[in-house]
């Protein structure tokens, strides 16, 4: 073969691959043509986007449905607002930022963990069970709050005036338990004599809930405790039967246990490949 020839043939095959490129390209510019619904600036809407919003916007019209002419419009405005917020930077904004850091965490969670949270169901004998340990308690309470901020001169003022009730009103039994509440205690049940009515656990602080459940007894009175809002003498006045309870409110606080045990898991596993440093003596009281 005579390099005629072969030039000949080398340039026949660097044709064909062109060519090959070229139909190539001009077909795929011609399939992006006829899903291209619209342009803004140099972002496409394509049709397959609009007809995904268009049947979401479907399912929250009952009566009369949108047009897809509105949709549309729709989709456009968004993304000349997207595009307009970006010129502006506001994308940068710091507030904005931790905002969008807020979405992405909950995708996560939604994502990694709403199909397992599914599998989650709860027996009547589970609701029962557990209920046996956190019943559904009926209390009252001479209260004195205790500022979050509050300082320990505050802080001791509020104990010596609780003790100064509980030694001068409660512990002598001259005053019945609502009548001092009535009088010394703090905070909106002060005028039901400190009855806050029947609570759950979940509704209550941990200590004033494990405090009063120790009671055991209704009637009997505990005297100073301290919870996350200040100083309590809690006295159980009932506990509910389970025969009268709302079993549907008990296999939602199952239900939401062992959601938190699994949203937790899932949080130390991630913890565990991630470098945590913590300087806790910032924040002691």
């Amino acid at each position: 073969m005579d390099m005629t020839t072969k030039l000949s043939i080398k340039s026949l095959a660097i044709t064909l691959i062109i060519t090959s490129l070229l139909i190539s390209t001009k077909w795929k510019n011609s399939v992006y043509a006829a899903t291209e619904l619209a342009k803004v600036n140099d972002t496409v809407i394509t049709l397959e986007d609009f007809n995904k919003k268009y049947k979401d916007n479907l399912k929250f019209f009952q009566f009369k449905a949108p047009t897809k002419e509105g949709v549309l419009e729709d989709l456009i405005r968004r993304e000349i607002g997207i595009q307009e917020a970006k010129r502006q930077k506001i994308d940068k904004d710091p507030e904005v930022i931790e905002r969008m850091n807020t979405v992405l965490y909950h995708a996560l969670l939604d994502r990694k963990l709403s199909k397992e949270f599914e599998t989650i169901h709860v027996t009547d004998e589970e609701a029962k069970e557990f209920y046996k340990k956190n019943p559904e308690i009926r209390t009252s309470h001479i209260f004195i709050s205790v500022k979050p901020d509050a300082n320990q001169e505050e802080v001791k003022r509020a104990h010596e005036k609780i003790k100064t009730i509980y030694n001068d009103h409660v512990r002598p039994g001259k005053l019945g338990f609502a009548e001092i509440a009535q009088r010394f205690s703090e905070g909106v049940a002060a005028p039901m004599g400190g009855d806050i009515d029947y609570q759950t656990r979940d509704k209550l602080d941990p200590t004033y809930y494990q405090t009063a459940l120790k009671l055991s007894s209704p009637g009997k009175i505990r005297e100073i405790v301290r919870s996350q809002f200040g100083y309590h003498v809690i006295k159980l006045t009932a506990i509910k039967a389970w025969g009268d309870v709302d079993k549907s409110q008990v296999k939602r606080q199952v239900f939401d246990e062992r959601r938190a045990k699994i949203f937790d898991n899932f949080m130390n596993t991630l913890r565990q490949q991630s470098h945590v440093s913590i300087h806790k003596e910032l924040i002691k009281d």
